[in-house]
């Protein structure tokens, strides 16, 4: 019989993109990032990344179903879950929350398209539970040299680590307990402490614009993300500039545009309509605000994302689109 009067079904119309084409194209955008990364923090950026790769790889490779890592989903993963982290993290800190991010964060939901919550957020958040004083040790990025450590990286599992590096706080920290300002350009630049991705505000904004253009991520995820922080923020300023610090200061500060554009736009784990993702990113937006102006933490991005990932299903469902042919009244029970 010819193809011609072949009956299939839907959907009729494919797209030649394939998860793992779509997934190993995230990865090749992250590349700039991390280089920008290893380029201020040394050679402790590279471990990081990769211990967290190796706990998120290999967990995906000794429980998951057979072939998933050749997918890309468990790479990138560890890499974003690594760009999370300080620098002077030790590996097997890194290697466990990679593991975490796989097994509890995507696996015990069934695997890659299951999962409710951003992996690798979540694989941060366990670690910010259970290591807040080695989360939160930022490692300084001038007057140390290239090649020196920034931490104890190879302290052995569940034994105290020896810092010797030099530390400094983030710009969101000197802000929320000093009241002092890092200077725009700095932030936009990455010339700053904090996590390997909290660097280079302007790199991570044209490398989430190539994916935009190639239809990988809803472009206005990221879009009302910053647009609320901006909003909210300009607001809070006009109201008493002494307490609250400007817009730009807020946009390039922290981890805001590494979770706008890559951990909130994960496909799994954000809304499929366009109107929700409106929603979803409004609602990020609002709770980095809050948290960052009011909580006790310096940096809301991570617990806003997952609290919002909590929602999608609610938002998917409040913002379906009509059906075409029915009416929007319910019909008669």
């Amino acid at each position: 019989m010819s193809d011609r009067y072949l009956v299939t079904a839907s959907p009729h119309l494919r797209s030649r993109d394939s998860t793992p084409t779509i997934m190993w194209s995230v990865v090749g955008s992250l590349v700039p990032i991390i280089a920008f990364a290893v380029y201020y923090f040394g050679p402790s950026a590279v471990l990081v990344m990769l211990a967290a790769v190796v706990g998120a790889v290999g967990t995906e490779a000794a429980w998951g179903k057979k072939g998933a890592v050749r997918d890309g989903s468990a790479a990138i993963t560890g890499i974003l879950l690594g760009l999370c982290l300080p620098a002077g993290l030790p590996l097997w800190m890194a290697v466990l929350g990679g593991a975490f991010s796989i097994g509890f964060g995507k696996l015990i939901f069934g695997g890659l398209g299951q999962n409710i919550f951003n992996p690798a957020l979540l694989g941060r958040a366990f670690l910010q539970a259970a290591f807040p004083v080695a989360l939160t040790t930022w490692p300084a990025v001038e007057g140390v040299s290239w090649w020196s450590l920034r931490g104890d990286n190879f302290a052995l599992p569940l034994m105290s680590a020896q810092v010797d590096a030099v530390t400094a706080a983030t710009p969101l920290g000197l802000m929320k307990f000093e009241r002092v300002l890092t200077p725009v350009a700095d932030l936009a630049f990455g010339t700053t402490g904090g996590s390997l991705g909290e660097t280079g505000a302007i790199l991570i904004l044209l490398c989430g614009g190539y994916l935009a253009l190639r239809n990988y991520l809803n472009w206005r995820i990221p879009a009302s993300i910053l647009i609320t922080v901006a909003v909210c923020t300009a607001v809070l300023h006009l109201i008493d500039a002494s307490r609250y610090p400007t817009p730009q200061f807020m946009l390039l500060s922290g981890g805001l545009m590494l979770g706008a554009v890559y951990m909130a736009t994960d496909m799994v784990t954000s809304p499929v309509t366009h109107r929700g993702a409106w929603i979803f990113g409004a609602g990020v937006g609002f709770l980095v605000v809050v948290i960052r102006m009011w909580g006790g933490l310096a940096e809301g991005v991570m617990y806003a994302i997952l609290i919002m990932n909590a929602l999608v299903p609610f938002i998917n469902r409040a913002t379906q689109p009509r059906v075409f042919g029915t009416s929007r009244q319910k019909a008669p029970a």
